[in-house]
């Protein structure tokens, strides 16, 4: 099927045929044939690259130009949200029936907002968790709601993630039962059950615009499963870098999934090692100046320099404790070639647009702590198989499995290779997982009564494979805990939330969390401290995993423990009672004193250093610790607790800074941050009165001629009439000179 065949405004047609689309792949063709652009609900389950994110650009542009609609687009990942952010920015060119030109807006952060500003948007990407936060915001522009696109549906299957995609499904279908719906998915074993929840239409397609040729490499052999098979130069002892270095020199990129991100970035170093003996100098001089760009994207640290000089050898290494700069350059490099081999952990394979020539699995097991080595799902490898092949530039791509023995070679080929991916399943029925999805329910509104708390959950996916009846103990005793813990109570047949149960749910906290912050402020510690508030947010179950001290930090981070203990909210578990229980505590001390690090200035490669946390890891927790911070001051203020609340809410500050207490009356001027801050403060502008007064030429030397100016404006103070002009005169030469560039 043709472009110009489709039933779509004829601008949007231009805008397609522009960018080198004239033609339907067979999936397009399918999805259209199944009414995705008249407004039926599908499920779409095709392979990576073959055309699923067209459809779905295509069903927003119908709504929004010819049903003057609304679109949401709910990605899993926040990386992957700011991705088709970018992709859908291409049609803002567009004009309505109104004469406006089509808008798209992206949210993924700020829990505790209905963010109004959205109303004014045609089409919106926000993830699974910012959809379930404005929906318990009762954001009003959600009502609009025409069209919603799940891209990668099949992580219902995960348990962490997954339930909030259920519910966010079942919630938008409830509120607009007429709103179409598009699920994305490249790999389902049960697509037919998913639709007919979704009271939807279903495409399954095999076809990609790449061949895949899937296979397992034993030694120095390549079997394939069509049975065709190939010999690869061994270079090394490690299969997992010969078939790097084989694929390089065909000319293609590989795409090395590792179980770890530590075996993700020893692996690039060891690929790295071969590969710098093989490039010419220009290419050496040409990659040089792209680690350049790695070592100053971000604050330098080890980390940083490891990854610049992969970089320069043409390889590196992606995971999620990678600060996002760097991420971001590395993914880019990839995507223009000039990384040949790129490792990473399987996070990568969850919808990121980065394709190779050949997709290298060297690990087919996970670890679990307390579990052992488990084997990975069929669908987690047939997501990461899903890579192999660059359209436009590969006729087939490869996906390679490794293996030891014989024996293993043929359980890789029988349980991976040729296996269908396992059936999708619900993880909602887990008390922790559902408990503040229960109480949103009453708190926006959704339910007034017992029944209809479980009327709502009987729409979910879970209701739908087994029973209501399976989940309906689970909640009752859910209820129970809340109306105990005073956030519900009950009016004749009504259940309501109080105020307390109504904030937690738009602080999006897990209610336990608010239990354990409301019942500790109650019970404060005879000595109050930062690090009191800091361990008190890193004791809920929302702050996320804790960094665990490794064998030998385990001593001093105990003796810290026992220094501080009269600061701390809760005693520590008694260590031979419950072992498990006492090193999650000392996981959480750890974690509250690299807090403590960040708001004592501490630079980000001592903490990094200091205590073996990664770049990721720390934006992470400062992040969790924001948020907990706000939640803390939000609960404080409900409990009317005034001991807290300037702590909390000075806390939140320097978090979100990373500064001491002395710097916070400076860091409030736009531009200053917390190493502007420590210059201005270290050269004697202690106060914003300081700074009013100072002299401008200091000041141009401590932050340059446009901050200065800058701080000078919002400050006020007195400037002499030719050192301001002399200012505006280099300001205007500076930018003619970056014009004429």
């Amino acid at each position: 099927m043709k472009i110009a065949e489709l039933s779509i405004p004829e601008q949007l047609k231009e805008v397609i045929l522009q960018s080198g689309i004239t033609e339907l792949y067979p999936p397009q063709e399918e999805a259209i044939q199944a009414g995705a652009l008249e407004g039926k609900n599908l499920v779409l389950a095709s392979p990576t690259a073959s055309g699923k994110t067209l459809v779905a650009e295509l069903c927003c542009l119908k709504h929004v130009l010819e049903r003057n609609g609304k679109a949401i687009y709910l990605a899993p990942l926040r990386a992957l949200a700011s991705e088709k952010f970018d992709d859908l920015k291409k049609y803002e060119a567009l004009k309505k029936a109104n004469g406006r030109r089509v808008s798209v807006g992206i949210s993924t952060g700020d829990f505790d907002s209905s963010d109004i500003w959205l109303e004014k948007y045609d089409i919106i990407i926000t993830t699974n968790e910012k959809a379930d936060s404005l929906l318990r915001h009762r954001a009003k522009w959600m009502d609009e709601i025409s069209l919603v696109v799940a891209d990668e549906v099949h992580l219902l299957n995960e348990s962490e993630r997954g339930p909030t995609l259920e519910v966010v499904l079942a919630r938008l279908m409830q509120v607009n039962p007429s709103m179409q719906v598009l699920a994305l998915s490249a790999t389902m074993g049960n697509v037919d059950e998913i639709a007919t929840w979704l009271k939807a239409q279903f495409v399954i397609t095999e076809w990609r615009p790449v061949t895949l040729k899937e296979g397992v490499l034993l030694h120095d052999e390549i079997q394939f499963k069509d049975g065709d098979a190939r010999k690869i130069l061994r270079k090394t002892s490690n299969d997992a870098v010969n078939l790097a270095l084989n694929t390089i020199k065909t000319g293609g990129q590989a795409l090395v999934f590792a179980s770890t991100r530590r075996n993700a970035a020893s692996l690039a170093k060891k690929i790295a090692d071969q590969t710098s003996k093989e490039l010419s100098k220009l290419a050496k001089k040409t990659l040089e100046r792209e680690a350049e760009k790695v070592r100053t994207a971000d604050e330098r640290t080890k980390i940083s320099d490891s990854l610049a000089e992969l970089v320069s050898c043409g390889v590196a290494f992606h995971h999620a404790g990678l600060a996002g700069a760097h991420r971001r350059i590395i993914e880019d490099l990839f995507r223009q070639g000039r990384i040949k081999v790129l490792t990473a952990t399987p996070t990568l394979a969850f919808g990121m647009n980065l394709p190779a020539r050949v997709v290298i699995v060297q690990d087919y097991r996970r670890y679990e702590p307390g579990y052992g080595y488990y084997p990975i799902s069929v669908l987690e490898y047939k997501q990461m198989a899903g890579r192999a092949g660059r359209p436009k530039y590969d006729k087939a791509g490869e996906s390679i499995l490794i293996a030891k023995t014989g024996d293993e070679a043929d359980y890789l080929m029988e349980n991976f290779v040729l296996a269908r991916p396992e059936r999708i399943w619900s993880r909602l029925a887990v008390e922790k997982i559902i408990r503040g999805h229960v109480l949103a329910t009453v708190a926006s509104g959704f339910a007034h009564t017992e029944n209809g708390v479980y009327e709502f959950f009987g729409k979910t996916f879970y209701a739908h494979q087994y029973d209501v009846k399976a989940i309906k103990s689970v909640i009752a005793k859910i209820l129970k805990y809340l109306y105990d813990e005073q956030m519900l109570y009950v009016d004749g047949d009504n259940i309501c939330a109080t105020p307390l149960g109504k904030r937690v749910s738009e602080l999006y906290l897990d209610p336990v969390s608010a239990v354990i912050i409301r019942d500790a402020l109650k019970h404060k510690p005879a000595c109050l401290t930062d690090l009191s508030m800091l361990h008190l947010i890193t004791h809920t179950p929302d702050m996320g995993p804790v960094m665990r001290p490794y064998g030998q930090e385990i001593d001093q981070v105990a003796i810290l423990m026992e220094e501080h203990r009269e600061e701390l909210f809760m005693p520590p578990p008694v260590e031979w009672e419950d072992r498990i229980a006492y090193e999650e505590f000392l996981g959480e001390i750890k974690t509250a004193m690299i807090l403590k690090g960040w708001i004592e200035e501490t630079s980000e490669e001592e903490l990094l250093e200091k205590y073996k946390v990664q770049p990721g890891d720390l934006y992470r927790i400062i992040e969790n610790g924001k948020w907990l911070l706000h939640a803390m001051h939000e609960l404080a203020t409900l409990l009317r607790d005034k001991e807290s609340l300037p702590l909390a809410s000075e806390l939140l500050e320097r978090v979100t800074k990373g500064i001491k207490r002395e710097l916070l009356p400076i860091v409030k001027l736009e531009g200053i941050g917390r190493v502007r801050g420590r210059a201005i403060y270290n050269a004697g502008y202690k106060t914003v009165e300081d700074i009013k007064h100072a002299n401008m030429d200091d000041l141009i030397k401590l932050l340059g001629n446009a901050l200065a100016k800058k701080v000078k404006v919002q400050v006020g103070g007195f400037v002499k009439k030719e050192t301001w002009e002399q200012l505006g005169k280099s300001e205007e030469w500076k930018q003619k000179a970056l014009g004429d560039f």
